[in-house]
């Protein structure tokens, strides 16, 4: 009797901030440094937890910069992040009115299920503060610096990761303290946070280095290339969606080279070797894109199933995507002309890990994640080595999880490194060691993880104009940027990706948040400004103007990453 075939299963997890940093260097909001105590350093302990276990870690070269950063604001002390300045603060009596009233309007943003009301002392520093907000601006003044102190104490013990709590005895005994905090006990926090941000790259490092995990890379600063290169592949998906003012992002084509040229030296920077592969900024994908990514030596990339959905019909318009999902989904693919090995996401389970799952106890969702891989083991036998991509933000489901979604992420592993038919992988031993079954296309849709198409970052009014606000900014950088010295030409291409990152324009638009989207708006704005600055032209009365006069719902459509409303 023939044995059965094993199904390969791909976890990869994808690391993304954008850059936070003003044209000052100062830091306008912490999730970076708050994701790495907390994210980060739970992802990375549940592999070294589990040596059999094999996943794939995307991190995107604008948070590793960022991580960088970090790690030497603590080697020197000097801090450029508000919430950092003052959690080192000796006498958080020299902060004034407004110092303290941007951390009470910081040290609440969070889930509250899961990261504030497990904690009586935490609570009822909350309770209080909802008593006075009613007029926060004058009442603020009114809280103690022993408020203070305990707020920004328990502020980044929520921000702690799982892994972290049940191994350090200083967690533990402020968390048992629960208030009362000293300038000992914040200098002991912050010192114990600076180890393990400067330790956090280096523990995914050793891992690679071993052959446990595969490190993955995006372009620079996270820009959705297709659109870059087209704005009109995003009626590949949407025939009738209206496009920017501006016909085209000029010179799209070099700055997507550009921004992976540098992406690809970054990843050798950090980690020593060749990025083998690519999950494209929110997985999106073209054919002109997908060309240029295998014209880097790139082995593979990976997109959405919806995009394979209507590439298949594309590319066989006479069947579709012939048979059922379990026949065309997992196995690789290849366009013509191409050896770019292109995976796509089963949206379906990763979507359930991302959005479902963190209601349910860690062991039953870990057992019904197991059953649905058995039952795709099950429809695939008859193919030579099928593979099931689970691909997903790698920080911001876990806020919403019990205990940082660590029960689920340990069953997890521990049930699919020891299963008999499922076999852990990365897509870069997948190429090795089957190559050979990718099944070649025709044609790739234009799309990407969202729906399949490009309707989170373009279509919609306030996007559409945050586009021509970017062409207005890129026909200045163009008309200018000969007449200045290389030094100050590099500084203005930096500042130039800053603003083509995709973040922009996802938070536009009446689905999100209104405090989110002000922030992301007011943001954006500044990096524009920032640049025009650069170019030594004068800020354009159009950037004064907010883009987005919405924000609302964040569970519209679906799409929001969820974590980003309170925490990017």
């Amino acid at each position: 009797m023939t044995p059965a075939r094993s199904l390969h299963v791909v976890l990869c997890w994808h690391m993304h901030q954008p850059d936070y940093r003003d044209g000052a260097g100062t830091y306008r909001f912490p999730w970076t440094y708050l994701h790495a105590c907390k994210d980060y350093t739970d992802m990375v302990a549940h592999l070294e937890a589990n040596p059999q276990a094999r996943a794939v870690f995307n991190f995107v070269p604008v948070l590793l910069e960022q991580l960088d950063d970090y790690a030497a604001q603590f080697r020197s002390g000097v801090f450029r992040d508000p919430l950092l300045q003052a959690l080192a603060a000796p006498d958080l009596k020299t902060l004034d009115s407004a110092q303290r009233h941007a951390l009470l309007q910081q040290c609440f943003r969070l889930d509250p299920e899961h990261m504030l009301t497990p904690f009586p002392a935490y609570r009822r520093l909350q309770e209080l503060w909802e008593f006075i907000r009613q007029d926060a601006a004058e009442m603020s003044d009114y809280l103690s610096v022993k408020y203070l102190a305990d707020l920004l104490v328990w502020y980044h013990l929520a921000w702690t990761g799982e892994t972290l709590r049940r191994q350090s005895p200083l967690l533990q005994r402020l968390l048992a303290k629960g208030n009362g905090f000293d300038y000992a006990d914040r200098k002991a926090l912050l010192d114990y946070l600076g180890e393990t941000i400067q330790g956090l790259l280096p523990r995914y490092r050793a891992l690679a280095e071993a052959g446990q995990i595969e490190l993955s890379s995006t372009p620079y600063q996270h820009p959705i290339a297709p659109l870059l290169l087209d704005f009109a592949s995003a009626h590949d998906g949407l025939p009738d969606a209206p496009l920017p003012v501006s016909p085209a992002y000029p010179g799209g084509a070099e700055r997507v080279q550009w921004q992976l040229q540098r992406a690809l030296a970054s990843h050798r920077e950090h980690f020593g070797r060749e990025a083998a592969g690519i999950w494209p900024a929110e997985g999106g994908i073209s054919a002109a894109f997908a060309q240029l990514l295998d014209g880097e030596g790139l082995s593979w990339a990976a997109s959405g199933e919806g995009v394979l959905g209507r590439s298949l019909a594309h590319s066989y318009p006479e069947t579709g995507a012939a048979g059922g999902r379990a026949e065309y989904l997992y196995r690789p693919y290849r366009l013509s002309g191409t050896r770019l090995q292109l995976f796509f996401r089963d949206d379906a389970l990763s979507d359930r890990i991302g959005f479902d799952y963190k209601t349910w106890s860690g062991h039953d969702a870990a057992t019904d994640f197991l059953q649905r891989l058995e039952a795709i083991w099950r429809d695939t036998q008859d193919q030579p080595a099928p593979v099931v991509s689970i691909i997903l933000d790698g920080e911001n489901a876990w806020e919403y999880y019990p205990y940082n979604g660590y029960y689920f992420l340990s069953e997890l592993y521990r049930l699919l490194s020891n299963h008999p038919h499922i076999q852990l992988c990365t897509f870069g031993d997948f190429v090795r060691e089957h190559g050979d079954v990718a099944q070649e296309i025709p044609v790739l849709a234009a799309g990407s993880w969202v729906y399949g198409n490009f309707s989170t970052w373009i279509g919609d009014p306030a996007k559409n104009r945050a586009w021509d606000l970017l062409c207005h900014a890129k026909a200045a950088v163009d008309a200018k940027i000969a007449s200045f010295a290389p030094a100050r030409q590099e500084e203005i291409r930096q500042q130039l990706a800053r603003c083509e990152g995709s973040d922009w324009f996802w938070w536009f638009g009446d689905y999100n948040p209104a405090d989110a989207v002000r922030d992301f708006d007011s943001l954006y704005r500044d990096h524009l400004r920032h640049l025009y600055a650069l170019l030594e032209l004068p800020t354009p009365a159009e950037l004064e103007e907010a883009i987005s006069q919405g924000g609302g719902n964040a569970e519209a459509g679906g799409t929001m990453r969820r974590g980003q409303a309170e925490g990017n």
